[in-house]
């Protein structure tokens, strides 16, 4: 059985590697998880100064308890290895994961654990740098099962539903907006990547909201990700921070209650039954498993 590293990712704060400034604010910002982008967000002539810039931050800036990721550019272009290759040569230890961008197939990431396996022994790191993926593709989202389990080292999958949109032809308006609709467009797609998440025992985690101004809007996105079994949804603007926290956050009264119904049951069944009424609810070994999202993220967070 593979134990991958707990992580809180309520949060992910995206950050241009190309911006000192931005970075230096986001480390100390109350994002769970940074991941310094070296795709979207950075111009070509700008990627290969961004990489040393990122690799300063990472060794000299105090991040605290925050995951420390580079987003990398997708393996169609002639960045992605150099991107690898001179981050964890620069950072080693000081980076934790790497996210890999358009991710169609395991093959994916079958390349880019390779490449770690071999940096990693090159350079004599005492650590293992864990990896995540974005389903952005039509093809990504065809094979989430496999890629899911493609590799010990994957750590979660994220569903980025701008690219998608794209990939699949979904109807965009000018101001971001998807189309008419009647319900979720993004539910399919959601609920796919989370059962091929949970089957593999990885984090499923949703994408941005392109609105930072809409706190209604993101934060009913983030309700309905969190639904569906998500663990947090992606900040592109600091603001967007605090409103992923209160969604992904656990009510404090419903995990002390979740607590109280686990204790309760643990303690009868050492006296060998199976099931028992607290304060009027039935809690049995289903009911458990149920609070277990739950307890699990208050345990992460320290509540």
């Amino acid at each position: 059985m593979t134990i991958r590293p707990q992580r809180l990712r309520r949060a992910q704060l995206a950050v241009p590697g190309s911006s000192e400034k931005m970075i230096r604010k986001a480390a100390a910002s109350a994002a769970d998880h940074v991941f310094l982008d070296l795709e979207d967000a950075v111009a070509p002539s700008e990627k290969a100064g961004a990489r040393k810039k990122i690799v300063e931050a990472f060794n000299t800036l105090d991040w605290g308890r925050k995951t420390r990721c580079i987003r990398i550019n997708d393996f169609t272009t002639k960045y992605a290895y150099r991107d690898i290759i001179e981050v964890v040569e620069g950072a080693r230890e000081n980076l934790d994961t790497i996210m890999l961008t358009k991710v169609k197939t395991p093959a994916d990431i079958l390349f880019a654990d390779t490449l770690l396996n071999q940096l990693e022994q090159d350079i004599g790191l005492t650590k293992s740098i864990g990896l995540e993926a974005l389903i952005e593709e039509v093809e990504g989202l065809q094979n989430v099962e496999a890629i899911a389990k493609a590799s010990p080292r994957l750590e979660c999958l994220i569903f980025g539903m701008g690219d998608f949109s794209a990939s699949m032809g979904v109807l965009i308006k000018p101001d971001g907006k998807v189309g008419p609709y009647p319900g979720d467009v993004w539910h399919y797609s959601r609920f796919r990547l989370v059962m091929a998440c949970r089957a593999a025992g990885i984090d499923p985690v949703d994408g941005p909201y392109a609105d930072f101004r809409d706190p209604a809007g993101y934060t009913e996105e983030a309700s309905r990700s969190l639904t569906l079994g998500c663990v947090g949804k992606w900040a592109i603007h600091p603001a967007q921070i605090d409103w992923a926290l209160d969604v992904f956050t656990p009510n404090a009264g419903e995990v002390a209650r979740a607590r109280k119904l686990a204790a309760a049951y643990k303690e009868a069944e050492a006296q060998g039954l199976g099931a028992i009424q607290v304060d009027g609810t039935m809690v049995d070994v289903a009911s458990i498993r149920m609070f277990g999202a739950i307890l699990k993220q208050a345990d992460l967070i320290g509540m």
